[in-house]
């Protein structure tokens, strides 16, 4: 069996929500609620949470001994190395990318990428592809280990670098790139967290379901229940990387 190990990205240093991974929901710190999700994919062998050597990331690094976490520090900026360095300490086989500002994230969705990574026999598999269709915040990117080798080998341009994965993305000709989509467009949804307004909608339905075993459709039914809740956020601009 492949060896798949999921890394979370996690830091402290948000520009738009400092310290938004330790922010409370269902009074635990939201990192606590996306480890677990992540660790319920069985696709998933090893999940491991990727931080920084900055300073205020020990914070990370001593929730990660209270929970029992695998934890890897590395590059501040330089994340596609972030990625390497934890993969390979973790002798993954492929690799899930998952970031800390995503509670919502699905098991069965990390399982429905990674599946089609393999079933395809692609490089790299992902629900964010154009065209998209899941909401924000339930991204998942998977990719073998080669794959992300070549890219930390390859990769010369900081900018890119520094959001780990779109020399992939951008490598259709190198890379054998597979997408998984819904039947239906969905992409309106913003269900990351990188502003208080963000923040506050995962809360609500952290609130209403009361537990953080859910699926996402059923985030996606209390949504549906409560219409105005997506106003909290819908003027929100997501952070695009850069072009090349």
């Amino acid at each position: 069996m492949t060896r798949t190990v999921a890394i979370i990205q996690a830091r402290t240093g948000s520009t738009r929500l400092p310290g938004k991974v330790l922010l409370p929901l269902l009074s635990e710190p939201l990192l606590v609620h996306v480890v677990r999700r992540v660790t319920r994919a069985s696709s998933v062998e090893a999940t491991v949470v990727a931080t920084t050597t900055m300073l205020d990331d020990d914070a990370i690094v001593a929730l990660g001994a209270r929970e029992g976490w695998l934890v890897e520090r590395g590059s501040e900026m330089d994340l596609l190395e972030r990625y390497v360095g934890a993969a390979r300490a973790h002798a993954a086989e492929q690799v899930v990318r998952i970031t800390s500002d995503c509670p919502l994230i699905d098991p069965h969705i990390i399982d429905e990428v990674v599946a089609a990574l393999e079933v395809d026999g692609a490089d790299y598999a992902s629900n964010t592809l154009e065209p998209r269709t899941f909401p924000r915040g339930l991204d998942v990117e998977a990719m073998t280990m080669a794959a992300l080798e070549a890219a930390g080998r390859d990769d010369r341009d900081p900018a890119s670098r520094e959001h780990a994965t779109p020399f992939l993305y951008r490598h259709p000709e190198r890379f054998r790139l597979t997408g998984v989509r819904l039947p239906v467009d969905l992409s309106a949804h913003r269900w990351t967290v990188d502003t208080p307004e963000d923040y506050e909608l995962v809360r609500r339905i952290y609130d209403v379901l009361g537990r953080d075993d859910f699926a996402w459709r059923d985030a996606l039914a209390v949504v549906d229940a409560h219409p105005e809740w997506s106003r909290l956020n819908r003027h929100i601009e997501q952070k695009m990387v850069p072009p090349p």
